[in-house]
């Protein structure tokens, strides 16, 4: 692991905090949360000026597209925007962050022309159908059907937790294509126009009164078979390497954030007199160990996946797992810091991340999807225990 930065890595991060403090004063100033179409635009008109200044994409390979820029410059750029303010990649996250990288990698030339420009541009807007109500965690078990049809799929299923689904252009879409193979084998990865007939979109409200999810419900919906990523039944494979980017550097600016927090913690624990608890204070002194350790694992994950061109490895869910508990903890804390009244004000940043955090632990993959992902793939541990370890657990022996 290399925690050095190269003189060309300090003179990229130079020059990225000289263009953010010149663009960031002219923004226009944030739609309400719950205006998902002034969302919707502010943020592609985010993500157009990032293209205009060739920010765009920055860790996309530059035959995508992007600029071909290394897992650290990537890193870099996650923490000076995240310093500096700027905004966030918001409803562009899934083509940006998911969709596009997998399609970088795994898509056709043809697919590649279509669909990348767009989300580097700020045109298109992605969402991604993956969860479903029946599966749970086990996202293989998932039983949206697509049957061929000549030139087409015709899908039929529902999705749910379908991130920004009404305000997307496109949705990245597990389907089940062969239901008599095993069920990680007759799956395959689909980019769904999201105004074709027969989608219909239901927002879900959250915990903290926003609505950025929906249930999709698909009714005999055509798409192309050219809309394939991959080949048929190939999806979990192709699945993985979505998840690999989903739980690589996607949560690496929450982190940086998170270290801002602890800070503005600390300042209001002495200003209302809550720093003379020895308590809040180890509690608080953990946590900044907690999430400094957070940022050198990143760190970590950046140097191997600069050995491996640039994807993300199964570290990132090590980091995913601990992260999401970190989350939980410090907004615990800063109920603690706020005390009862602030903390059933609503309207405190502070209330509703305590809020949003709860959902950590589930989203992008559950705690006890990373603990076997780190069980199997880091450990080596087997999938199945021995029998004579089952019964023993049966019997409450450990």
């Amino acid at each position: 692991m290399d925690l050095t930065y190269t003189d060309e890595e300090e003179e990229f991060r130079a020059r990225l905090r000289e263009w953010l403090a010149s663009v960031l004063p002219g923004l226009p100033p944030k739609p309400s949360p719950n205006d998902w179409p002034g969302r919707r635009a502010y943020d592609l008109g985010w993500q157009r000026r990032l293209y205009q200044a060739g920010y765009a994409g920055l860790h996309w390979p530059a035959d995508a597209g992007g600029r071909g820029a290394t897992p650290t410059q990537h890193l870099i750029f996650l923490e000076e925007t995240e310093k500096a303010g700027a905004p966030y990649v918001g409803a562009n996250f899934v083509g940006l962050l998911h969709a596009g990288p997998t399609i970088a990698a795994e898509g056709t030339p043809e697919q590649r022309a279509r669909w990348l420009p767009p989300v580097l541009r700020g045109d298109e807007v992605w969402c991604q159908g993956f969860s479903e109500p029946d599966a749970g965690s086990d996202l293989a078990a998932l039983r949206t059907r697509a049957t061929r049809d000549g030139d087409h799929y015709v899908v039929s299923g529902s999705k749910i937790w379908t991130s920004h689904a009404e305000v997307a252009d496109w949705c990245e879409l597990l389907v089940r294509t062969d239901p008599s193979a095993p069920k990680h084998r007759g799956i395959s990865w689909l980019a769904m126009p999201m105004d074709a007939p027969g989608i219909t979109v239901r927002p879900l409200r959250t915990l903290a009164g926003s609505a950025e999810f929906a249930e999709m419900f698909l009714d005999d919906v055509r798409v192309p078979v050219a809309n394939r990523v991959g080949e048929e039944n190939d999806g979990w494979r192709v699945t993985m390497v979505t998840l690999s980017f989903e739980r690589g550097t996607a949560f690496v600016g929450e982190v940086v954030a998170c270290r801002r927090v602890l800070g503005e913690l600390a300042a209001q624990a002495r200003k209302n007199g809550r720093w003379d608890d020895a308590v809040l204070r180890r509690r608080l002194g953990r946590l900044n160990a907690e999430f400094r350790a957070l940022w050198r694992l990143t760190q970590w994950n950046v140097s191997e996946a600069e050995l491996a061109n640039g994807v993300p490895g199964a570290g990132g869910s090590v980091f995913k797992l601990r992260y999401s508990h970190a989350r939980q903890e410090l907004f615990d804390a800063a109920a603690e810091v706020l005390g009862v009244a602030g903390t059933l004000d609503t309207d405190h940043e502070w209330t509703l991340d305590r809020l949003s955090s709860l959902s950590y632990t589930i989203a992008a993959g559950t705690s006890q999807i990373q603990h076997n992902i780190v069980a199997e793939r880091i450990l080596g541990l087997p999938k199945d225990r021995p029998k004579g370890l089952q019964g023993d657990l049966q019997k409450g022996g450990r």
